[in-house]
């Protein structure tokens, strides 16, 4: 069995007055095995002060991995030959994380709520209900293929 490449993150530092002081960016193959390695790697990055580390540690982490495994899952159905790219920008008194599939995409708005009694025993769908309540904000492009998730400091 051939081994993978290790994810490579890269990692650049800005001028703070323009918004971001450093923006990681990592691509990936549509692996889900590789969903923990590449928040575990992005989320080292992210202890830069601006979030506290619970914020990190539960926060960011679990609304990273959904949204990737969202974007590997559903996005680009699992096919390894598309590719997952994860843009971090930290700021100041934000972080914003985008999570980009090379999907269709879809329309956020029809994604049926996972509380209601009809949806209670779906093993599906609640990987944005999760992300909608860890992150300060969630944000879809027009296409329907990217997400970008804001999380303020505090």
């Amino acid at each position: 069995m051939p081994v993978a490449a290790p994810l490579q993150l890269s990692v650049r530092h800005t001028d703070p007055t323009l918004g971001a002081a450093t923006e990681l960016r990592l691509e990936l193959p549509s692996d889900v095995a590789l969903v923990g390695p590449a928040v575990e790697l992005i989320s080292t990055h992210c202890c830069t002060g601006v979030l506290s580390p619970r914020r990190v540690l539960f926060n960011l982490r679990t609304a990273l991995a959904e949204a990737i495994t969202n974007a590997i899952v559903y996005g680009n159905r699992a096919d390894p030959a598309k590719q997952v790219r994860v843009r971090v920008e930290l700021g100041l008194r934000v972080v914003h994380i985008h999570v980009e599939d090379d999907g269709d995409g879809f329309d956020a708005a029809t994604v049926p709520n996972p509380t209601t009694p009809d949806r209670l025993l779906f093993e599906d769908g609640r990987g944005l209900f999760v992300i909608r309540h860890l992150v300060d904000e969630v944000t879809f492009n027009a296409r329907g293929n990217a997400v970008c998730l804001t999380l303020k400091a505090g």
